[in-house]
C-alpha cells in the first residue's frame, strides 16, 4: 500500500514561506524487528499531527524515535530544531516532582528558557513569573498553585505536565496520550488552551492519540499506523 499524501503537503510546499522543520526519510522503527517501515514524511512548522492506531502497533515507538530516545532500525531523521530546548516531550509517565508544588514544577520548565544547565538554580525574572501565572490560568490549575503534585488527581497532574512543557516554548512538541485521564469538559478546555499557546509560540505538535475524535479536535493531519505502514488520512477542518 502506498503512502497517501495530504493536500496540506502540496499547499504548504507551494508556499515558499513555509519552513520544513522535520524530515523522515525511508524510516523504519522498532527494536530487533521493524514495527513500521518505509516512513517518509515532511513536517512543516506550525502543523499539528496526530498518530493513531491500535495499542501496541508502534505509535509511541515512532514518537520516541523522533524524540531521539530510540535509534531507528534504518532510515534518516533530519531537522532544523536546536538540540537543547527545541523539543518538548510530554510522556505517558509524566515525570513530575511529586513532593514539589504545581507552581514549582511549572517553574522548572520556565527556567529552561534561560538556562539549559541546572535550570532549578536559575532565578525567575518577572517575565517568567507572569508566564507561569498565565499558563496555570489557561490550564485551569491556578487555584492548585501551592499544592504538592502528589495530592492531585491524574487529570490535574496531566495539566501540570502540559503547562510545564508548553512554557518552555519549544519548536516541536511531542505528546504521548497527553489528553488521557481527562473528562470531556476538561478535554475541551485543554485543547483550546493548548492550541492557543501553540499558535502563540509557533510550535509544531506531533501527538499520539488512541481516540480519533480527540485527535480530530486538535490535528491538522492524521498519521494512521496500519499493519507495518504509516498512511496519511488527510486534513481536518477544525
Amino acid at each position: 500500500m502506498q503512502d497517501v499524501n495530504s493536500p496540506l503537503d502540496d499547499e504548504k510546499k507551494a508556499d515558499t514561506s513555509a519552513k520544513t522543520i522535520l524530515n523522515l526519510k525511508n524510516l523504519s522503527i522498532g527494536y530487533n524487528d521493524p514495527l513500521v517501515s518505509k516512513i517518509s514524511k515532511e513536517i512543516i512548522a506550525g502543523e499539528s499531527i496526530a498518530i493513531v492506531g491500535p495499542s501496541g502497533i508502534g505509535k509511541t515507538t515512532l514518537l520516541r524515535t523522533i524524540a531521539g530516545l530510540i535509534i531507528p532500525v534504518s532510515g534518516e531523521i533530519s531537522h532544523t530544531i536546536p538540540k537543547r530546548g527545541g523539543i518538548g516531550y510530554i510522556p505517558q509517565k509524566l515525570g513530575l516532582i511529586r513532593h514539589s508544588s504545581v507552581r514549582n514544577n511549572i517553574a522548572l520548565g520556565a527556567r529552561t528558557r534561560r538556562s539549559r544547565w541546572y535550570p532549578a538554580l536559575f532565578p525567575l525574572d518577572r517575565s517568567l513569573k507572569n508566564d507561569i501565572e498565565d499558563a496555570m490560568e489557561s490550564l485551569n490549575i491556578k487555584d492548585l498553585a501551592n499544592d504538592p503534585v502528589r495530592i492531585l488527581s491524574g487529570g490535574q497532574q496531566r495539566r501540570v505536565a502540559i503547562a510545564r512543557t508548553l512554557i518552555q516554548r519549544p519548536q516541536l512538541i511531542l505528546a504521548d496520550e497527553f489528553l488521557g485521564e481527562l473528562d470531556s469538559e476538561n478535554i475541551k478546555s485543554i485543547v483550546k488552551a493548548t492550541k492557543k499557546i501553540i499558535e502563540e509560540i509557533g510550535a509544531t505538535l506531533i501527538m499520539v492519540e488512541h481516540n480519533e475524535e480527540r485527535a480530530r479536535q486538535i490535528a491538522d493531519r492524521i498519521w494512521r499506523i496500519k499493519g507495518n505502514e504509516l498512511i496519511e488520512d488527510g486534513d481536518f477542518d477544525q
